[in-house]
């Protein structure tokens, strides 16, 4: 069964003074745990992820489009499968002066939930010793544990998080991470909406790239890079970077240069590249191949001219035209 199945969503506002603004115009989004546990949801802050979102949990009514969650249309028949779905969507309240258990213990009594699934919450999030501290002295990373406690109160097949680490210190980010994957092993599926390349390269096994309201492009982490020809970088140290560089563009390749080193995207061995520097009298002295970048697909994608292209026009001229344009 696919989780999430959305087709085409639309949905403009209208501002006070009239002006309309499009958050979504034609999105998809379809999740299936056949492609792995964790989803990511990955746009920049305004490319109409927490619209979407809202849009899933009822909360907001789309202009035009169909949305399924469980094979059941939303939001005539959201009511049939909410029991299914945990959320965090936006800033997680909670009684600041209660503590952590009896936060949890409120909500277990609305939703009719067993008060014995809060310790079980507690300790699945890593706050079992600190559950009877007051919220108010928790930090911001295990408020955010908190939060996803009480999303997984009533034992979701779903749980959806909006920028679960965002103003998170590494420590924080780590834990949030940490606790995704878990769950994901344990058998639920996440969706993980967030504007962090690294966070979802870090934890997801798929992802849908979004931008303008629109949907880019959909898959496995692994095939979407690999689709815009990401297969990661070489980075090489040379005496002289301008003859190795254009020695390597000649050849096809595309070449930066940063920090006294030389950067070449696609490369499918890197032998190849100590071979044509030898050829041309040119030794490398360190050669380092780095772990392809879900950043480097994403600007490929929402870029209007691909960043992999190799210069035509040489290295050194490429290096002159950014020098001059940085000084225009």
């Amino acid at each position: 069964m696919t989780v999430i199945d959305v087709r085409g969503l639309r949905k403009t506002y209208r501002s006070l003074n009239g002006r309309k603004h499009t958050a979504l115009a034609g999105l998809d989004l379809v999740v299936d745990p056949s492609d792995g546990a964790v989803h990511g949801f990955l746009g920049p802050n305004g490319s109409g992820k927490t619209t979407t979102l809202r849009v899933l949990l009822g909360l907001v009514r789309a202009d035009a489009g169909t949305v399924l969650l469980f094979d059941e249309p939303v939001p005539s028949r959201l009511h049939t499968v909410v029991s299914r779905v945990g959320s965090i969507v936006e800033s997680p309240q909670f009684f600041a002066n209660f503590s952590g258990r009896r936060n949890l213990e409120l909500l277990a009594g609305v939703g009719g939930i067993p008060r014995t699934r809060v310790d079980e919450v507690l300790d699945r999030v890593g706050l079992h010793g600190r559950g009877d501290d007051r919220v108010k002295g928790y930090s911001l990373g295990m408020r955010q544990r908190l939060a996803i406690a009480g999303a997984l109160l009533k034992q979701p097949q779903l749980l959806i998080l909006d920028e679960p680490t965002n103003g998170l210190d590494p420590g924080g980010i780590r834990e949030i991470r940490d606790l995704i994957r878990q769950l994901g092993e344990a058998g639920v599926t996440v969706l993980l909406s967030s504007h962090l390349l690294s966070e979802v390269q870090a934890v997801c096994d798929s992802v849908t790239i979004v931008s303008r309201g629109r949907t880019i492009t959909s898959g496995r982490v692994a095939d979407v890079m690999s689709s815009v020809g990401v297969t990661g970088r070489v980075r090489v140290g040379l005496s002289d970077l301008t003859a190795g560089g254009d020695a390597l563009s000649r050849a096809g390749y595309a070449v930066s240069a940063a920090g006294g080193h030389l950067f070449i995207s696609g490369a499918r061995d890197p032998a190849e590249i100590t071979k044509l520097l030898a050829s041309q009298g040119l030794y490398v002295s360190e050669l380092v191949a780095e772990r392809a970048d879900l950043e480097e697909a994403f600007l490929a994608l929402t870029s209007e001219t691909d960043p992999l292209t190799p210069h035509t026009g040489g290295f050194a001229a490429a290096i002159v035209t950014q020098q001059s344009g940085a000084q225009s």
